[in-house]
């Protein structure tokens, strides 16, 4: 049985220590607007959809190599894009909270563009080199400096409490933004390391976790779907980003784990689909290993998967198996 949710336990717990943070007002000068007139994507559930996911992530399940793998260790969106029309979506624990590693780098790189597009940050040489190292590189230190541009704010000591209310408030603009379209379930307010947050950061953090960046599969999916379909901000900037997440599992690499080979790329050399498209953003830790991807095949298939796992991190496998089971049951159908 797929894992229940923890989520009002860790709302509660965020709410009690930063309850704060929120009464502040924002200023509309430097907080991160939706464009007027946005609106939400539009899905439908499908029962024949659902039977793809659920079947595929279970016969991973079944492999016995993989053996210790339980249920309760995966969450997992899948959206059906070949009708704009008619985007379907399902999910195995699809609300299920968990630390997303550099997955939250592509909600930062879409929060980017939308104040890049607002005009309320101006893009520079060293913004545009740290854009793209968080992402191609899903560099730490660059999604460091870029959350610092999107917030106002900046690591440092642990400050009072009421001058540490409105650093928070301020990290907290991008949570704001995606909270104003819809996008529930999720806190990303928080810097990726390579080793651990120190000062404000720690504080910010909660020191205990309690505030550490959560998403959902079924949010992250949403995002990029919604880029895929260059629906994000402006068709130009959603094809900025797709330029970002692109991604070639087919070249050679020196390095087995990056986000192309590593992840659900590793699908399609094992399947030999040459003339398939990637797009995806990875997160791997010590305890998580996820992926978030765009595939498009040359038989028509478009579908966003996300494949969040935890307590499995060293394996690879799981991840591309089940891209591949999707990818053989969307085409036989």
């Amino acid at each position: 049985m797929f894992r229940s949710t923890r989520t009002i336990l860790g709302l509660a717990l965020i709410a009690i220590l930063f309850t704060g943070v929120y009464a502040q007002k924002a200023d509309k000068k430097t907080e991160i607007l939706a464009e007027a007139g946005y609106q939400a994507p539009v899905f439908n559930y499908s029962a024949e959809l659902q039977s793809v996911l659920t079947d595929s992530v279970n016969e991973m399940l079944a492999k016995q190599q993989y053996e210790g793998f339980k249920s309760a260790d995966i969450s997992a969106t899948l959206i059906d894009l070949r009708d704009p029309k008619n985007l379907q979506i399902v999910n195995l624990a699809g609300e299920e909270r968990i630390y997303p590693a550099s997955v939250v780098k592509m909600f930062y790189m879409a929060a980017l563009h939308r104040q890049l597009q607002d005009g309320k940050v101006k893009m520079t040489p060293e913004l545009e080199r740290g854009l793209k190292d968080m992402i191609v590189d899903s560099s730490n230190e660059a999604t460091q400096y870029i959350l610092d541009v999107l917030t106002g704010t900046s690591s440092g000591a642990e400050l009072p409490q009421a001058e540490f209310d409105e650093w928070q408030f301020k990290r907290n603009r991008v949570n704001r933004y995606f909270t104003s379209m819809g996008y529930q379930n999720i806190n990303i307010n928080q810097k990726t390391f390579c080793e651990d947050a120190y000062g404000i950061e720690q504080q910010s953090r909660g020191y205990k976790g309690q505030n550490r960046n959560m998403l959902t599969t079924n949010a992250t999916a949403r995002l990029l779907a919604e880029i895929a379909l260059g629906k994000f901000v402006t068709p130009e900037r959603s094809a900025m980003m797709m330029d970002l997440m692109r991604r070639d599992p087919f070249a050679e690499t020196k390095d087995p784990e990056d986000q192309a080979h590593g992840f659900t790329g590793k699908a399609l050399v094992d399947k030999k689909l040459v003339g398939t498209k990637l797009w995806s953003k990875a997160g791997w830790t010590s305890k998580t290993r996820h992926d978030a991807a765009y595939i498009e095949t040359p038989n028509g298939l478009k579908f966003v998967l996300v494949v969040f796992t935890e307590n499995n991190a060293t394996k690879r496998e799981p991840i591309p198996m089940i891209a591949g089971k999707i990818i053989d049951r969307l085409s036989a159908k």
